[in-house]
């Protein structure tokens, strides 16, 4: 059998028959090295080499972060200074859930994370207040894809460090997309509270707002700290992750004092599971996606795709559909590392700007993050709501189209997204 049809079906296979991902790609993995007749050696060498890259190392630290935010009083205050400015809008608790998502992900980079820490808050209250349980499920899986978009960004990290492109490039070209998607998202929220009359909260003195936000002010500083430190060359993404949890330690430990020394135990075995579970993934995917590459599929991809088309749009037509169907049933990082050759080869043949090419594709693959059967947000937030998953993406699917729009608009007009990284990092593009 050729083996590379033996890799993606028996690895196909084993994800219908609900093998865990991870063991799914090593066990599909081994059994082309036993048929090609590779040394077993070649599985522990590449194992090792998915996961050795410095950039990575960010990836524990802002699991760690998220720990200390979700932790440590620093939601509660970002749903304050959300439900200050936005609360009184028609709607409001579900503006407030857009928003505070969008602060969040400044701080954790994971969309998890923010699911699990807004929507444990969130989903109650709105349905307390009158919010029909299966869209407070909706909009907060949906505002919690904001976590891999607005920087920073798990999913950039391992992007970047793959692809070896900016990381700090990326981060920033992951602004505008996710401020765009937010605020389609209120605008959604909007327009269903004036048709179902959600409630909204009577308005808050302009003097009583400055006071939460002042209150809040220290952790909203964090996404400048990390971003600024980058673009100014001051700081690695890597070294701007462990000062982000350095601060984050002051914050919770000594300013608000909301988490006592002796519960960081339990928030380093949190962040240790968290972070081991995807790094198992990663260095299970780097044997996948080297005999991916070994296999010679990249240019067999790429001579069939451009067979098909040599357009610009027709290509990244192509790897959105590609990658929409992908992240139905892979994780965003599992999907990165296995398709990585090929996405580079696409690149390459249809001169497809690099950071244009991973911003589109970590996009769409956060939209993976709500479909069903794998979207983990909308499984937690599913859990969380107490509602079946498809019933919940059928209220997800309008928000859903309305990103996807979005991507689409920033494939017809690449500066649309790029012009604030070309602006600020210009060294990147060369």
């Amino acid at each position: 059998m050729n083996p590379l049809i033996l890799l993606m079906g028996s690895f196909f296979l084993m994800i219908f028959i609900r093998i865990p991902i991870a063991f799914a790609m090593g066990m599909s993995s081994l059994l082309v090295i036993f048929q090609l007749e590779m040394p077993l050696v070649s599985v522990i060498n590449q194992m090792f080499a998915g996961i050795n890259s410095f950039p990575l190392l960010a990836v524990p630290f802002f699991m760690l972060l998220g720990q200390l935010m979700n932790g440590g009083g620093i939601t509660d205050r970002l749903v304050n200074v959300s439900n200050v400015w936005v609360g009184h809008i028609r709607g409001g608790l579900g503006h407030v859930n857009v928003l505070v998502s969008m602060l969040f992900a400044g701080l954790s980079g994971s969309g998890a994370a923010d699911t699990s820490g807004i929507g444990s808050m969130m989903i109650p209250t709105m349905c307390k207040a009158g919010f029909d349980k299966p869209f407070s499920v909706a909009i907060t899986a949906a505002s919690s894809t904001l976590g891999v978009i607005i920087p920073p960004s798990i999913m950039m990290v391992l992007y970047g460090a793959l692809a070896q492109i900016s990381i700090g490039a990326l981060f920033w070209a992951g602004v505008i997309p996710g401020i765009m998607i937010g605020v389609i998202q209120m605008l959604y929220c909007y327009w269903r509270a004036r048709k179902y009359n959600y409630p909204r909260f009577p308005k808050t003195p302009f003097k009583e707002k400055m006071v939460v936000t002042f209150r809040a002010f220290p952790p909203l500083l964090l996404p400048l700290l990390i971003l600024g430190g980058i673009t100014a060359g001051i700081y690695t993404a890597t070294e701007a992750a462990a000062i982000a949890v350095v601060y984050g330690f002051v914050l919770v430990l000594i300013v608000y004092k909301e988490m006592k020394w002796k519960d960081l135990p339990g928030v380093f075995e949190k962040a240790t599971v968290a972070y081991a579970l995807p790094m198992f993934c990663v260095s299970a995917a780097g044997i996948m996606g080297w005999l991916i590459a070994y296999l010679d599929a990249p240019a067999m991809i790429s001579t069939w795709m451009m067979g098909i088309t040599t357009s610009y749009y027709g290509m990244y037509a192509m790897i959105i559909l590609g990658m929409l169907v992908m992240g139905t049933f892979l994780s965003p990082i599992a999907t990165i590392i296995i398709f990585m050759p090929i996405l580079q080869e696409l690149g390459t043949a249809a001169n497809l700007n690099p950071i244009h090419l991973g911003l589109i594709v970590n996009l769409t693959l956060a939209l993976g993050m709500v479909t069903p059967p794998y979207g983990i947000c909308l499984l937690i937030a599913s859990q969380i709501g107490e509602i079946a998953a498809p019933r919940a993406f059928l209220a997800v699917f309008p928000m859903f189209m309305l990103a996807l729009v979005i991507i689409v608009a920033g494939v017809i007009w690449p500066d649309l997204f790029l012009f604030l990284p070309k602006l600020i990092m210009p060294g990147a593009f060369m």
